[in-house]
């Protein structure tokens, strides 16, 4: 078993719940943009903008966006862990790995920050 300071959390199933979670969230979001683009095909930017301003939206919206950033954070560490490892890469992967997981982790946390004050800013 492998322990990581950079890991979701201590245990393969919490992140592979994470993962699942996250999926079906991001899953329910896409089909509730979809269909209220098939119900309102005709819809001009007021419609949109009050279906999208509702507070119900709004925070189905950030529920979405932190769905994405720990699907995305659980993701990238696997494949990190999976693909940048000493093996392949030598005594410099450990340190090529840590400078991916810093540079994934303030994307990360760039992206939830702005897309909260999107939602929620004046």
């Amino acid at each position: 078993m492998r322990n990581s300071a950079t890991s979701f959390s201590r245990s393969g199933v919490s992140d592979w719940l994470v993962q699942r979670v996250s999926a079906y969230i991001l899953a329910a979001y896409f089909f509730v943009i979809v269909g209220f683009l098939i119900c309102q095909h005709d819809a001009g930017y007021a419609q949109w903008y009050a279906f999208m301003t509702s507070t119900a939206m709004r925070i189905f919206t950030l529920l979405a966006l932190l769905a994405l950033a720990g699907h995305a954070w659980v993701g990238m560490w696997t494949v990190l862990t999976d693909y940048i490892t000493e093996r392949q890469l030598g005594p410099k992967a450990t340190f090529l790995r840590l400078l991916l997981q810093v540079g994934m982790a303030i994307f990360i946390f760039v992206y939830v920050v702005w897309g909260i004050q999107i939602l929620w800013g004046n």
